[in-house]
């Protein structure tokens, strides 16, 4: 039977396609957030700038961590939020331009990795919510009032670098027993620097160990603060947490290696990539957190309301290929602490 395809009827088939066309739009209106301003239908969605100090590559386990526990906490990246990224590449001093852009694009969040990038968040806006993580000591460092209430418009999850240097120094100590001369590698802009080496100079004293502080300015001192290290042929070495250094951990493990130098690093990413062994919080799971407050921000809460979290758990990641390659046996008290040994 035909039918009219005039004005007031369609074929079976456009009928069908039709249907389907309106379905499609309907199953879209659903799927997407609707941040509706006065009834105007579906909003921009709301935007989120991530501050990094390292590159997309280097930063690739943390930004990976960050998206992952958006789409756990119903804030998808493309589908509930965008994200725009800006990545320093281990250039510090290039912190207060991208926070400055991220500003005036009129994002509706923060993200702020590492102390030096929350800085510059807190110094480039008083209104815009800031979430940092990675950072060593938010109260020493100005960023926050206090750690049960921050104030103001920031807040986060801290690193800890104050408390954990002492214990990094121990688990060095127990790793290489013997060890007399360690050298320490900080970055000197690094604002909570200070802070962490004053704690590992105590453990060192009442261990008996004699510290050498190797500082870094920038990316470019850093050949030079190696050259440093390997002259004064300490028995092992530290490395401070910092964003320059995670961005160059291959380096650095590289350097060690040449030297034969025992080494411990402030993230399992280090051990990953060759190191010998790493003590300090799974920063992955770090960002997870600072997923989780972005969620609440995005729903209203205050971020001066939120306390300050603080990891309440360390991992010791050790890599016995290495320690074979250094011909270093690592003592049983230490394996059996281990959360994850590399084969």
């Amino acid at each position: 039977m035909r039918r009219d395809k005039g004005a007031g009827g369609v074929s079976g088939r456009g009928a069908m396609v039709r249907a389907a066309a309106l379905l499609g739009i309907g199953l879209l209106g659903i799927a997407a957030p609707v941040l509706a301003v006065g009834g105007q239908g579906p909003a921009r969605l709301p935007r989120i700038g991530f501050l990094s100090p390292a590159g997309p590559a280097t930063s690739a386990p943390i930004a990976q961590a960050f998206r992952q526990a958006l789409e756990d906490v119903g804030q998808p990246e493309g589908r509930s939020v965008a994200v725009e990224y800006r990545w320093a590449d281990g250039q510090t001093d290039r912190f207060p331009v991208l926070a400055a852009e991220l500003v005036g694009l009129k994002v509706d969040l923060l993200v702020a990795v590492s102390t030096q990038g929350a800085l510059a968040a807190k110094n480039a806006t008083r209104t815009i919510p800031i979430v940092f993580g990675g950072v060593g000591d938010p109260v020493g460092t100005g960023l926050v009032a206090g750690l049960g209430r921050p104030g103001g418009n920031i807040t986060g999850v801290a690193s800890v670098l104050v408390e954990g240097s002492a214990k990094v120094l121990e688990v060095l100590r127990e790793a290489v027993p013997g060890t007399t001369r360690v050298a320490v590698l900080g970055m000197t802009r690094n604002p909570a620097i200070g802070l962490g080496l004053k704690e590992l100079e105590g453990a060192a004293r009442a261990l008996g160990v004699k510290v050498q502080f190797q500082e870094v300015r920038d990316a470019e001192g850093l050949p030079a603060a190696l050259a440093a290290i390997a002259r004064g042929r300490p028995g092992a070495l530290v490395v401070f947490p910092d964003s320059l250094f995670f961005a160059h951990r291959a380096r650095l493990v590289e350097f060690a290696a040449k030297q034969r130098l025992p080494a411990i690093y402030p993230a399992r990413e280090y051990v990953e990539a060759g190191g010998l062994m790493s003590y300090g919080a799974n920063f992955p799971d770090l960002y997870r957190r600072v997923a989780a407050y972005v969620e609440k921000i995005l729903r209203g809460a205050r971020p001066g309301d939120l306390p300050v979290e603080q990891p309440t758990r360390f991992e010791l990641t050790l890599n016995l290929k290495t320690a074979r390659a250094l011909g270093l046996p690592i003592p049983q008290s230490v394996l059996i602490r281990a959360d994850q040994v590399i084969r």
